[in-house]
């Protein structure tokens, strides 16, 4: 079974980013698990935990989940034209030590959404810069950024148009080729 680490960059209850995710995590073929990861209980990283042997519970308790992903999907909002805190905070603790990061060649895609026009371009081409430090093989083609994404949602929080269906379908495949290389 291949485990597929879900990360959502939006805390809220009603998120769409977590409305997408959900309805695109129903979306990998058999032999794949999804899990979507709680990354807003994580204090912020401060490398002195690191360096004074005084690593805080959450940060080992998320390391050792992240260990045992195959493979994460980031779906995201963009704030002030990049990646929310919250993704950020979490690359950065897993990514630390340096020696013992959990991404190192982690296969990752990128879904960027946003109420407006533009996707959350700016998030999503930021998260691919951090994935790269991070040494994160990422689907580059296509590139997923859902534009207006309240009126894709249905009162039951499901995707209302096929075509965006298919195109989200169309990402995952191609996730899904990544990791088996």
């Amino acid at each position: 079974m291949i485990k597929i680490g879900i990360l959502v960059g939006s805390l809220r209850k009603e998120s769409f980013s977590k409305k997408i995710a959900t309805n695109v995590a129903a979306l990998f073929p058999e032999g794949y698990e999804s899990e979507f990861i709680e990354i807003g209980n994580l204090p912020f990283y401060n490398q002195d935990d690191d360096n004074e042997n005084n690593v805080l519970e959450e940060y080992t308790a998320f390391r050792n989940i992240m260990k045992d992903i195959d493979a994460v999907l980031f779906v995201t909002p963009e704030y002030n034209r990049s990646v929310p805190a919250v993704i950020s905070n979490a690359l950065d603790i897993g990514s630390r030590p340096k020696t013992d990061n959990v991404w190192n060649g982690k296969p990752a895609a990128i879904i960027s959404q946003s109420p407006g026009n533009l996707g959350g371009f700016g998030a999503n081409h930021h998260l691919r810069q951090i994935l790269s430090a991070v040494n994160m093989p990422v689907v580059q083609h296509p590139e997923a950024y859902i534009s207006n994404s309240v009126s894709l949602l249905d009162e039951n929080g499901k995707i209302n148009n096929e075509g965006t269906v298919q195109f989200l379908q169309s990402v995952i495949d191609t996730f899904v080729n990544l990791i088996k290389k």
